[in-house]
């Protein structure tokens, strides 16, 4: 079940809620009592990688890619 973040406009206090997705939106209140409170933006990290945990590189020439389109790393 996903978990969201909320914080209370009354009392500051963030908290974590499990809910279904279908109650994303519901109104949350704070573990004070409060009910005047916002859901967050949580943002997710997806990290993956090739097999041996090593990061791929890509192949030289061709003026592609790189950190900066191919033209100002050095």
């Amino acid at each position: 079940m996903p978990r969201y973040d909320f914080r209370c406009r009354s009392c500051g206090a963030t908290f974590e809620l499990r809910r279904t997705m279908a109650q994303a939106n519901d109104p949350a209140v704070c573990p004070q009592g409060h009910e005047d409170t916002v859901k967050l933006l949580s943002a997710v990290a997806v990290t993956g990688g090739a097999s041996g945990g090593a990061a791929q590189q890509a192949p030289s020439g061709g003026g592609g890619g790189g950190c900066c389109g191919g033209g100002c790393c050095g």
